[in-house]
């Protein structure tokens, strides 16, 4: 029988990332994922994916001015953001759009992350009828996304917070973004061709996740000792625990550890402290139901649940997680297409034809009239 969704089906080596599910491990780049994320800048990583190795001062400089010089977004791209901010589309649809009128002036990696924030913060500005705020060549990657999204430099916390989040995110695996990515790029299309298929991709719920209801979920319990009265009553009447449970993990997910470290630091310093109890309270409540009501479904906290609360305490509203969630794995994303190109086969999976056979061609007139609904029940 055909894998449903290919699971078990290998379709790529890789160097970039490995997914342990059953011991709850994410490797990226040969790094455990809180080592990475905890220590590197952005650029760093990114370094990391797309050469095999972190690079030295000098590298590591002149990268950080390549990206910095290439963040102004053309005067065509920004035209296209200001009528997809009259449209009041999608921010998800705004940046697919956006990504591939990139390759107007430049279709070069360093090109696409570079402007990937200032899309995501442009259009955001726009969409709240304010100017758009130019990028400063003078700040890194995240501080410059905060600063474009603000119009104010943000403190060392707010930098260090999102650079986390972004190290944490960047890879995972073989994804549906990253799959499709690489089957772009397997056709030898050019980059951002792929990078857009990705967007496409990470676009659809069941890929780009929930941080959102898993935030909102908090806030209707409110208060600690609510936890557990309303966390019965969604899960008897089989509603899903937004943040818990994930299709790879059957242990807690790595990712969750870093970003509640993060987020209890960001809160610390920088946040309303009261918000990470209530969070914290939350999920060890959720968890111990999950366990009493669905005993060997192993449902363990995701990436959604501390994404939600990190991203929050960095001011962005609900519609920005997910654009703020590309710009980091697009730089996981080109680092798949390099290595699909170094070592290129076309990805041409085969299908299993269930359909019928042994039909004979009828005239038009001949052919019997349906109404739309049965149309609709007999269509493939």
């Amino acid at each position: 029988m055909t894998p449903t969704g290919l699971d078990g089906v290998v379709a790529a080596e890789t160097m970039l990332s490995q997914v342990d599910g059953e011991r709850g491990e994410l490797i990226v780049a040969g790094f455990p994922v809180g080592e990475l994320a905890a220590h590197a800048s952005f650029e760093e990583t990114t370094w990391l994916l797309w050469h095999g190795d972190l690079p030295s001062a000098g590298e590591l400089q002149t990268f950080r001015g390549e990206l910095a010089a290439r963040r102004t977004l053309p005067p065509a791209s920004t035209t296209l953001l200001r009528e997809c901010a009259g449209a009041d589309v999608d921010p998800m649809d705004a940046l697919r759009m956006a990504a591939g009128a990139i390759s107007i002036t430049s279709s070069d990696a360093a090109t696409i992350v570079a402007q990937f924030p200032a899309i995501v913060a442009t259009f955001w500005r726009l969409r709240r009828g304010d100017p758009p705020v130019a990028a400063r060549e003078d700040l890194g990657h995240a501080a410059n996304y905060l600063y474009m999204l603000t119009g104010q430099v943000p403190a060392a916390e707010q930098v260090r917070a999102l650079e986390t989040y972004l190290n944490t995110v960047v890879d995972h695996g073989l994804n549906a973004s990253t799959f499709t990515c690489r089957v772009i790029a397997s056709t030898g299309s050019d980059l951002v061709s792929a990078v857009v298929g990705a967007v496409g991709a990470l676009k659809g719920p069941l890929h780009g996740g929930a941080p959102g209801p898993a935030l909102d979920m908090v806030f209707e319990i409110g208060q600690a000792d609510r936890a557990e009265g309303i966390l019965r009553k969604k899960i008897e009447a089989g509603e899903k625990l937004m943040g818990f449970g994930h299709r790879v993990y059957r242990v807690r997910d790595p990712r969750a550890d870093v970003l509640a470290a993060a987020a209890e630091r960001l809160y610390t310093r920088a946040g309303d402290m009261s918000l990470y109890t209530l969070a914290r309270s939350v999920e060890s409540t959720a968890i111990r139901l999950l366990k009493e009501y669905k005993p060997g479904r192993r449902l363990q906290t995701n990436v959604e649940f501390y994404t939600a609360l990190l991203l929050h305490g960095l001011g962005f509203e609900t519609p920005l997680f997910t654009p703020t969630f590309a710009i980091s794995r697009v730089s996981g994303w080109i680092a798949h297409a390099f290595e699909q190109q170094r070592a290129n086969r076309i990805i041409r999976p085969q299908s299993s034809y269930i359909g019928p056979r042994g039909r004979t061609w009828t005239p038009v007139e001949q052919r019997p009239s349906r109404d739309p609904a049965q149309r609709a029940r007999s269509s493939f």
